[in-house]
């Protein structure tokens, strides 16, 4: 078993990176921003100016935004202005009502917001946000807020005065009481972490499987609000039209003439439900995972489903839960919190690790499903937050379900083929180094598309 202080080191890395968030965490880290901005000017900005990197932009573009009815930035950051709550952290609106919104939208058409893209920066989670006190852009009396690294994680704030309230340019900075301070979120509620913590530790799979598999159960306890929260979501999407409604299509007539009454039909529709509700605009909280909602989803339900219909026990629900997110958040220390790599290739290998453990799977099986994802799924492009994620979030449980059932026949994709390595560690790490550098140019290309097209 891992010794007491490494386990807590792996359980406060989970806290950080399975938070709540309502909407798509890229316009909702925008709003944050905003927020945060407009409290340090102290007064409601006449002006707002937001520079944004590619990455952030391309996936707040085609999003909706709960609550609204809308889709994109616009929105998010009038809302972030007349109600946000920077300690709200991703659930920054969760002030929405109709009379509130009606407010967001005439600050909109009476007010200037101007969104562009940040020039010159390598950063690909980055947002800047500047309030004005009047719509003169010469106007003295402003504030700024700048976000980057993760979406809560917030590296400069200038209030009103000129008067620099937080700027961390390296791993710690000193306040002016001198308490290091930060605003990442660092648990499922919204408090505050510091950059003067440790840094995280570093995974490897066999460290991440042998937490999920050994740590007294209680220590990991909390992993299941992933369910309450995650599941609750696809419950939403039943209630009402969001997105594509794929979720409500797998449950047909139609298709389970196709798919059947399966597990393997319930897993896809109880994703693809929750992933409808939140990319389609639904006012409900999700737990992400590593900044992103719908790898939260991923990550989540295709293992609770599994595990309430094989009948798995309590124990083995929470052990294959953080198996899965834990294993999601590895991945993404090397490929980055965002990339050209769709996340759900990094989500749905977790749900594949949870599944193959509730199948009664060992490591060796474990890293069977692990290569059979990377086989299949490397390459699949992230072109933005939108409704039809959906669609993604879906090849990648189906891919999930088949890898574990292979690796539990003792199948598993070799070293001769492809960009698999006879060790785990890497074939993830060749996985992310694709992501991560090799689909750079695929990215611009992407981003090119998307902000060119006649709409």
């Amino acid at each position: 078993m891992l010794d007491k202080e490494t386990r807590d080191r792996i359980i406060s890395l989970i806290h950080k990176e399975v938070v709540p968030a309502i909407g798509c965490t890229e316009p909702m880290a925008v709003a944050l921003a905003t927020a945060r901005a407009k409290e340090a000017l102290g007064t409601m900005p006449e002006r707002i100016e937001v520079l944004l990197s590619a990455n952030i932009l391309k996936n707040a573009m085609g999003v909706g935004i709960p609550g609204t009815g809308m889709i994109g930035l616009p929105i998010a950051v009038a809302l972030g202005a007349c109600i946000g709550r920077s300690e709200y952290q991703l659930e920054v609106l969760r002030d929405l009502t109709p009379t509130t919104l009606a407010e967001g939208k005439k600050y909109m058409q009476e007010h200037d917001i101007i969104i562009k893209l940040k020039e010159g920066i390598t950063e690909k989670l980055y947002i800047e946000v500047t309030c004005y006190a009047s719509s003169a852009s010469f106007a003295s009396l402003r504030s700024k807020a700048i976000i980057s690294g993760s979406h809560t994680r917030f590296i400069f704030i200038e209030n009103a005065s000129g008067a620099i309230e937080l700027n961390i340019g390296a791993p710690s900075v000193n306040s002016p009481s001198g308490r290091c301070v930060s605003n990442e979120s660092s648990s499922s509620s919204s408090s505050l972490s510091s950059p003067c913590d440790q840094e995280d530790i570093q995974l490897n799979l066999k460290m991440v499987h042998d937490f999920a598999t050994e740590t007294p159960i209680e220590e990991i306890r909390f992993i299941l609000q992933t369910k309450e929260y995650n599941m609750n979501a696809a419950r939403e999407a039943i209630l009402g039209n969001y997105g594509h409604n794929l979720g409500k299509t797998i449950d047909r007539p139609l298709a389970k003439g196709i798919f059947g009454n399966s597990i393997f039909s319930h897993i896809i529709a109880k994703t693809a439900s929750a992933c409808d509700a939140r990319m389609g605009g639904a006012m409900i909280p999700v737990m992400s995972n590593s900044g992103s909602g719908n790898q939260g989803i991923c990550a989540t339900n295709p293992v609770v489903v599994y595990a309430i219909e094989n009948e798995n026990t309590e124990e083995e629900l929470i052990r294959a839960l953080a198996l899965s997110h834990l294993t999601a958040i590895y991945i993404k220390q090397s490929l980055g919190k965002l990339s050209a790599l769709c996340g759900c290739v990094v989500a749905s290998i977790g749900s594949s690790c949870g599944i193959t453990y509730l199948m009664g799977g060992d490591y060796q099986r474990i890293c069977h499903s692990v290569k059979n994802m990377i086989a299949n799924l490397t390459g699949m492009i992230c072109d933005g937050a939108k409704p039809s994620c959906a669609l993604k979030i879906s090849s990648g449980v189906s891919t999930a379900i088949l890898s574990a059932l292979l690796s539990m026949e003792g199948k598993s994709v070799t070293s001769a083929e492809g960009i698999i390595d006879d060790d785990v560690d890497k074939s993830i790490h060749n996985l992310t180094s694709i992501g991560a550098d090799a689909m750079r140019a695929t990215d611009d290309m992407v981003l090119n598309i998307m902000t060119h097209k006649g709409c």
